[in-house]
């Protein structure tokens, strides 16, 4: 899936690494890589956009609790969910003291690992820190704002930004405008598709060179697209 969000899993464990893959890799809304040691984490994060991490503590090379603090030190921002096979209060500590969001202990099941990725992820897009790359520009949700290759700073309204990230999460797949009316005004606004063309229209006026000819924000199959 276009603008699928990018997942790294550490861990050393061969077993572990290779399912968490598998089943994450059955959602269209991740991509999943993965590494066996802290040091190749690093690289990672350091080479390729990672949108979240889930880190083993106990790696071969390095503490993974070392690693996410080399990370963040390095200018990482991404959400960091701690992996480990210690419950302590104190080892849940040392682990959000390093930089780490959220800290999980095994065993655990699947579908609580998949709600706690799901819930960093919609907190960072949220935040100041979260920046996704729409066409020539620079989207910073948290900010509710645009910025140009030049650096200027295009200014867009809360129902605008809404629209924008939900285009962006949906990539190539158009958005209906009910299903854009529900997400971002609400099941009982009692708004129009009126409405919606009338942010739609003004959204056109911010980003496109030609409004009358959109070659980002696309009518399509009833709905909306964000084109590649």
């Amino acid at each position: 899936m276009a603008n699928a969000q990018r997942v790294l899993v550490v861990d050393d464990d061969k077993d572990l690494r290779e399912a968490l893959v598998e089943q994450l890799s059955l959602y269209d809304e991740f991509e999943v890589v993965a590494v066996d040691s802290a040091q190749g984490a690093i690289n990672e994060v350091e080479s390729q956009r990672v949108d979240l991490v889930l880190m083993d503590v106990g790696l071969p090379d390095k503490d993974g609790r070392e690693a996410v603090r080399i990370m963040r030190q390095g200018g990482f921002k991404a959400p960091v969910i701690m992996l480990t096979g210690h419950d302590t209060d104190s080892d849940t500590i040392m682990g959000l003291e390093a930089g780490a969001n959220d800290y999980v202990a095994k065993p655990f099941r699947f579908a609580v690992l998949l709600a706690r990725i799901r819930a960093q992820m919609r907190s960072h897009e949220a935040s100041e820190d979260a920046v996704f790359t729409i066409g020539p520009y620079t989207f910073r949700p948290g900010a509710k704002m645009l910025v140009t290759e030049r650096n200027s700073k295009i200014r867009l309204t809360e129902k605008e930004t809404a629209i924008l990230r939900y285009l962006y999460r949906a990539g190539k797949k158009p958005v209906a405008r009910e299903i854009l009316l529900q997400e971002v005004w609400g099941y009982n606004s009692g708004v129009t598709t009126h409405t919606l063309e009338t942010h739609i229209y003004r959204l056109r006026q911010k980003i496109e060179k030609d409004p009358s000819h959109p070659n980002l924000l696309a009518t399509e199959a009833g709905g909306y697209k964000l084109l590649p």
